[in-house]
């Protein structure tokens, strides 16, 4: 008598950590950053103008999607309060063997980069002098000696901004040497399983389609000066 052929197991799954959204804004981040300073450098003032527009765009989508977004996207999701990070810190933070997204302490890192570009980005908008080249779309809202403050602002918090990603790649590179690799899911989305977690779900097409019009909504109406609605 013949035995029943054996049954395959099912093949276990991939999770899905970043949507491609978040992932394709947070690649963009990488490239504007170095491409703003380098267009500053070279005294391309149109570009580095149109640039800094651009990454405005990106900021405004990035912190709609921290509440119409994913899971691992929202802001609630990876912003933990105080004692939530000591425990992280002390590697006593239960959820670690389950979690997925950033982690406590990568959370604040996360959402002190966003505040940092914003506040880059908010001060090139006001920055330039009217009479020597290049201004901001808002630059004609403040007067001559607060724009001059604004744009020497904006120069020295660069480095600021600087100091921050070169703390983000460090945090990767220590991570990776431990053997937990942050890059590959935030270039395929995709992570190894973990037991119990099914992942993000499917992507909330109509909530990004609205994020990303009120975004360019917003960049398009700074870029026109900021005009009254009435």
């Amino acid at each position: 008598m013949n035995s029943p052929p054996a049954t395959r197991p099912a093949a276990v799954r991939d999770v899905t950590v970043w949507d491609p959204l978040l992932r394709l804004t947070h690649w963009s981040f990488a490239l504007l950053v170095p491409a703003m300073w380098y267009t500053a450098e070279n005294s391309q003032w149109g570009l580095h103008r149109r640039l800094g527009l651009v990454l405005l765009g990106l900021l405004a989508f990035r912190v709609l999607w921290g509440f119409l977004g994913p899971q691992t996207a929202r802001f609630a999701s990876f912003v933990k309060g105080p004692r939530t990070v000591i425990a992280y810190l002390r590697g006593q933070w239960t959820q670690a063997s389950h979690h997925i997204g950033h982690s406590p302490l990568g959370g604040w890192s996360t959402l002190a980069l966003i505040a940092a570009m914003l506040a880059q980005v908010t001060m090139g908008l006001f920055a330039g002098d009217p009479y020597d080249g290049m201004t901001g779309p808002l630059n004609p809202l403040v007067g001559v000696m607060t724009a001059d403050t604004i744009t020497r602002l904006h120069e020295t918090f660069f480095w600021v901004l600087v100091g921050l990603v070169a703390l983000h790649l460090s945090a990767i590179t220590f991570y990776a040497v431990k053997g937990d690799d942050l890059l590959s899911p935030m270039i395929g989305g995709d992570r190894p399983p973990i037991a119990g977690v099914s992942g993000i779900g499917p992507m909330p097409w109509v909530r990004a389609i609205l994020a990303i019009a009120l975004a360019a909504g917003f960049a398009a109406w700074v870029a026109w000066g900021a005009p009254p609605f009435t």
